[in-house]
């Protein structure tokens, strides 16, 4: 009897949030959100970005550097969330998520204000790329910290709704830079537009990080991070005890996130780009039909995060991944040159990307004790993005300059498989007690 006592409470709480929990929620959302428009925005300006800060003469080849450095920007992830993740769980969620904002809107100040390759030559993508380094840095932690303040922010049967909160704040950035790429874009001429106007852009990310910083400062740390400190269950270090005691749950962080990142790269970051050069469709309308696509998103994430609190984490990934596997093929070649047929191929892909999003936060979180969470969290996702999220749009964009577009169902169709494989597989921890 007494070896089960523990285990009541948590199964049979209460499913309510308590005021502090939500403030916690809202505090950690609208954070998040306002660092990913910072992280956005750079594949949104990718081809202006293209022809400022590398020589003219070869479009095709500058857009294909621009990439490379938004890849590149992508390797620091792994460093980031190793270095942030260990901070995060030797000296709290709060402190980790601060440093990380402070970074990414620093960076974005940076970006607006470079000079382009015209003014001071080579030193102009040197600058770019130092910038998106320091980005990816940031972004390496984010995830982790974010992710377990989150879910440790909830009660146990609404683990995977306050999970979801991150992928909201994700998706918001997104969103906002989606709309603020749609009204440059739209309103200001093609002179303007790379004169100052997607400057302007950047300049407004950095300044909601600043809002995004003082928000984070003012918010407690999580409690489940407070009871380990508390109980004196911190670890020196973090990253040992992950690759020690828990391989397997690190590699299965990784296998939840290749498909994930795959398919949300290609489907709510990159398809506007990929869709202008491939169908020849205004980047104006492209990034329109994103912006209406992440509104449903966005609405559609909290009430997807309820259906995994109800059903669980593997029947709701496993529709993600398996419809992926299935439906990437017609999706890809349905895509053509009108508005329509572009928000609706968009539009299916972010409807099954739900089921990613709404539980990859609390299903990672859920596989680590709070001593080494934010660790355990960060470094598996941030390889898996590295190597599958950060290549994607240089991949899509090479894979039309050789004449090979019609084969990227098959990359995004393998990826989910293995997913999918992983899903099903996996142990549910819809109910597992959460320390």
């Amino acid at each position: 009897m007494s070896t089960e006592s523990p285990a009541v409470p948590a199964v049979s709480a209460t499913h309510k949030l308590s005021g502090k929990q939500r403030k916690a929620i809202v505090a950690g959302t609208i954070g998040n959100t306002v660092e990913w428009v910072d992280w956005a925005l750079y594949s949104i300006f990718a081809k202006i970005i293209a022809d400022e800060f590398f020589p003219s003469g070869n479009g095709a080849v500058a857009l294909l550097s621009t990439l490379a450095v938004f890849a590149v920007g992508f390797v620091m992830r792994p460093v980031g969330a190793a270095v942030l993740g260990v901070y995060a769980d030797r000296h709290g969620r709060k402190k980790g998520m601060t440093l990380t904002v402070a970074l990414m809107a620093g960076a974005a100040f940076v970006i607006a204000l470079a000079p382009n390759y015209d003014s001071i030559g080579v030193l102009s993508p040197l600058v770019l790329l130092v910038a998106r380094l320091v980005q990816g840095f940031s972004a390496g932690g984010e995830f982790g910290s974010s992710s377990a303040f989150l879910v440790e922010s909830a009660a146990v049967g609404r683990r995977a709704f306050a999970g979801s909160w991150q992928q909201v704040s994700v998706a918001g950035g997104s969103l906002i830079a989606s709309l603020l790429g749609t009204i440059t874009t739209s309103v200001l001429s093609d002179a303007a537009l790379h004169a100052w106007g997607w400057r302007i852009a950047f300049v407004a990310g950095g300044l909601l990080g600043l809002v995004g910083l003082w928000l984070r400062v003012s918010v407690e740390d999580s409690e489940s991070f407070t009871r380990a400190r508390g109980a004196g269950r911190t670890r020196s270090n973090p990253l040992k005890v992950m690759f020690v005691e828990h391989p397997g749950a690190a590699l299965r962080v990784a296998g939840i996130t290749i498909a994930g990142t795959l398919t949300y790269y290609i489907w709510v970051n990159y398809l506007p780009t990929y869709a202008n050069l491939t169908t020849g469709i205004p980047l104006s309308r492209a990034l329109l039909s994103q912006t209406l696509c992440l509104v449903v998103f966005i609405v559609l994430l909290p009430f997807a995060g309820l259906l995994s609190d109800r059903l669980g984490r593997k029947p709701t990934m496993a529709v993600f991944a398996g419809g992926f596997t299935v439906l990437a093929w017609p999706l890809l070649h349905l895509l053509g040159d009108s508005f329509l047929s572009l928000f609706l191929v968009q539009l299916a892909g972010m409807l099954l990307i739900l089921g990613y999003s709404a539980n990859c936060a609390v299903i990672m979180a859920e596989q680590f004790p709070a001593e080494i969470r934010a660790t355990g969290i960060a470094l598996p996702y941030a390889l898996a993005v590295t190597l599958f999220g950060g290549t994607a749009p240089y991949l899509t964009t090479w894979m039309h300059e050789s004449g090979h577009s019609d084969l990227l169902w098959l990359y995004v169709s393998g990826a989910s498989l293995i997913s999918f494989l992983v899903y099903v597989t996996m142990p549910e921890t819809k109910n597992k007690e959460f320390r």
